[in-house]
C-alpha cells in the first residue's frame, strides 16, 4: 500500500477540485438569496470559475516546468485554500466572483497540471493506469458527494461552511506533499507572455460571447448594450458574434505565434505538433464535449429543480445523486473492460449512452420531472460519463513521452474547463434565452387583458429573468394584477420554465452526437500506445 500513499495526496486535492463545482451548483438558489443576486450573475460566476482555469492552465503547466511539479502543486495549493477562505467570508457577489472564479481559479490551474503530471512521474505500465483510474474515480466520488455534501450543508447549515473544509483539507494536502517525489529536473525556460495574452483573451472572448448571447442575441442584435443611448452593434450585427470571431482569430493567432517560437528555437507556451497525434486529438476533444455535458446537466437541472419546482439544495442532491454514483461506479466498470475492449469501442459505448440517456431525459421533462424516468436518465448519463472518464486521462497522457507529460496535463485542463465553461455558459444561455421567448410568445397568445399582455412585454423587453415559480403571483400582485390573472402569469412561467428546460435537453442530444465525430482517432488496441517524442511542426 505504500507505492499508493501519493496517489491518495493527489486525490484529495482533486476531489477539492470537483467538489468546488458541484457544490455551487445544488446552492445556487440559496446563494442568489444570501447574497442578493440573480442566477444569470451566478452563471456568470460559475462560467468565469472554469474559464479562469481554462485560460492560464497552459501557463500553469510552463510554470510547473519552471518551478517543479511538486513546488507548483504546493504553491497553487496555497493559493486555492486563500480563495476559498474569500468565498467564504464574501458578503456580495463581487468578492465571491473575485474569491471563487479569481483567486481559486489561479490556484487550481497550478494544482489540476501538476496532478496529471506528478500521477505520470510516480507510476508506470499498469500500475499508472490504476493511478489515473483511481483520480478518474476520486472525480467521480467528488461529483457524487458534492450535490449531497452540498446541499446538506447548505439547506441545514449554510453553503459557506464547504468553502471552510476546503481551506482544511488544502492545508493538509500542503503538509504531505512531501512524500511525492518530484525527479524531473527544472527546466530553464521563458514563459512567452504574448502566447498568455493571445490564449486568455481568446478564450475569454468565446466563451463570453457565448454567455452575452441571452442578452445580446447570436447574430441579429436583441438587447444591446448602449453608449450614450446608442446600441453597440458593429455593422448590425450582434457583439456575440463578434466577440466569437475575435477569439477565434486570437487563438488563430496563439498558434501561428506558437509555430514562431519553435522555428526561432525558443520555449512555447505549449507545443502545438502534439496535435498531430491523433489519439490525444481525439481525447482532448471527446474530453471537451464531456465536461460541457457535464457542466450543462449540473447547471440546468439544479435550476429547473430549485427554481420551477422549488426544491431546496438537499433534495436537489439527491435527485443528481443517480448521475453521480454511476459515473464512480462506471469509470470502475471502464477500467475493468480496458483488459478485454480497446479504448475506442469503451469510448464510443460511452458516448452513444450518452445520447440515449439525454433523450431519455427529454423525455422525462415533464412539470414533475417524472421521477423514475428522469432518475433512469439521470444514472444512464452518469454511466456514460464514467466509462468516458476511465479511458481519456490514460489515452491522453500515454499518447506522449515523459518530457511532453506536463504540457499534455496542462492541455487536459484546458479542455476540460473550456468545455466546462461553454456548458454553463451555452446551456445556460440557452436555458435563459429559451425561457425568455417561450414567455413572451405564451403571453402575447394568452387570454390575459390586453393592458396586462402590454405591461408584460414592456417589462421584459430586456429578457426575463429567472425566478422561483412560487413566487410569480406574489410578484403579480404587487404589479396590480388580481388573483385570477397572477395565477395564470404563474402557469404561463411555470410551462415557459418547462419548455426551455426540453431546449436546453435538445442542446445537449446535438452536443452528444457532434463529439461521436471526434473520437475516430482514440486508440482502437488494447493497449495505448505511447509516443517517445513530438517533432515541432
Amino acid at each position: 500500500m505504500t507505492r499508493w500513499r501519493v496517489v491518495v495526496v493527489l486525490g484529495c486535492a482533486q476531489f477539492v477540485m470537483v467538489l468546488d463545482g458541484t457544490v455551487m451548483n445544488v446552492s445556487i438558489s440559496t446563494v442568489v438569496g444570501d447574497l442578493d443576486t440573480s442566477v444569470a450573475a451566478m452563471q456568470g460566476a460559475i462560467t468565469f470559475y472554469t474559464l479562469t482555469m481554462a485560460a492560464f492552465m497552459l501557463l500553469g503547466a510552463k510554470l510547473g516546468d519552471a518551478w517543479g511539479r511538486r513546488r507548483a502543486f504546493v504553491i497553487g495549493s496555497c493559493v486555492y485554500a486563500a480563495g476559498s477562505l474569500v468565498t467564504a467570508l464574501s458578503p456580495n457577489v463581487q468578492l465571491l466572483f473575485i474569491g471563487w472564479s479569481v483567486i481559486e481559479g489561479l490556484g487550481a490551474v497550478l494544482v489540476i497540471p501538476a496532478i496529471a503530471a506528478l500521477v505520470a512521474d510516480n507510476y508506470h505500465g499498469r500500475d499508472r493506469v490504476t493511478a489515473f483510474a483511481v483520480i478518474g474515480a476520486v472525480s467521480g466520488a467528488a461529483v457524487a458527494a458534492g450535490p449531497l455534501i452540498g446541499g446538506f450543508v447548505t439547506t441545514y447549515f449554510s453553503w459557506r461552511y464547504v468553502f471552510v473544509a476546503e481551506v482544511v483539507i488544502m492545508v493538509v494536502v500542503v503538509l504531505f506533499a512531501r512524500i511525492i517525489d518530484d525527479t524531473r529536473v527544472r527546466a530553464s525556460i521563458r514563459i512567452d507572455a504574448v502566447s498568455v495574452v493571445l490564449s486568455s483573451l481568446g478564450l475569454v472572448a468565446v466563451v463570453l460571447g457565448m454567455l452575452q448571447s441571452k442578452t445580446w442575441g447570436w447574430i441579429l442584435p436583441l438587447h444591446a448594450p448602449q453608449i450614450g443611448g446608442v446600441a453597440v452593434a458593429p455593422l448590425g450585427i450582434s457583439l456575440t458574434t463578434w466577440f466569437i470571431v475575435l477569439g477565434v482569430f486570437l487563438l488563430a493567432m496563439f498558434v501561428a505565434r506558437q509555430r514562431v517560437l519553435v522555428r526561432t528555437e525558443r520555449t512555447p507556451l505549449v507545443n502545438v505538433g502534439m496535435f498531430s497525434i491523433a489519439s490525444l486529438r481525439s481525447g482532448l476533444a471527446v474530453l471537451g464535449a464531456q465536461y460541457t455535458v457535464t457542466a450543462g446537466l449540473f447547471f440546468m437541472v439544479p435550476v429547473y429543480l430549485q427554481m420551477t419546482l422549488g426544491f431546496d439544495a438537499l433534495q436537489t442532491g439527491f435527485r443528481i445523486f443517480p448521475l453521480s454514483v454511476a459515473l464512480v461506479l462506471f469509470s470502475v466498470v471502464g477500467t475493468r473492460l480496458s483488459r478485454r475492449l480497446s479504448p475506442r469501442r469503451i469510448a464510443h459505448a460511452g458516448q452513444l449512452l450518452l445520447v440515449f440517456s439525454a433523450v431519455i431525459l427529454l423525455a422525462s421533462a415533464t412539470s414533475d420531472l417524472r421521477g423514475g424516468l428522469f432518475a433512469a436518465g439521470m444514472f444512464l448519463s452518469g454511466s456514460a460519463l464514467g466509462l468516458l472518464a476511465s479511458q481519456l486521462g490514460n489515452v491522453n497522457m500515454s499518447s506522449v513521452g515523459p518530457e511532453e507529460t506536463s504540457e499534455v496535463g496542462g492541455l487536459q485542463g484546458v479542455f476540460q474547463n473550456l468545455g466546462s465553461s461553454l456548458g454553463t455558459a451555452l446551456i445556460g444561455s440557452v436555458l435563459i434565452g429559451a425561457l425568455t421567448t417561450s414567455f413572451a410568445s405564451e403571453v402575447a397568445s394568452s387570454d390575459l387583458p390586453a393592458s396586462t399582455r402590454a405591461t408584460i412585454s414592456e417589462a421584459t423587453q430586456s429578457g426575463v429573468t429567472i425566478v422561483p415559480a412560487s413566487e410569480v403571483v406574489e410578484i403579480a400582485e404587487t404589479a396590480g394584477l388580481d388573483d385570477a390573472d397572477a395565477e395564470r402569469l404563474s402557469a404561463i412561467y411555470r410551462g415557459s420554465q418547462l419548455s426551455a428546460l426540453r431546449i436546453s435537453f435538445v442542446g445537449l442530444i446535438v452536443i452528444s452526437l457532434l463529439s461521436l465525430f471526434f473520437s475516430r482517432g482514440i486508440p482502437d488496441g488494447s493497449e495505448v500506445r505511447r509516443r517517445g517524442g513530438v517533432r515541432p511542426p
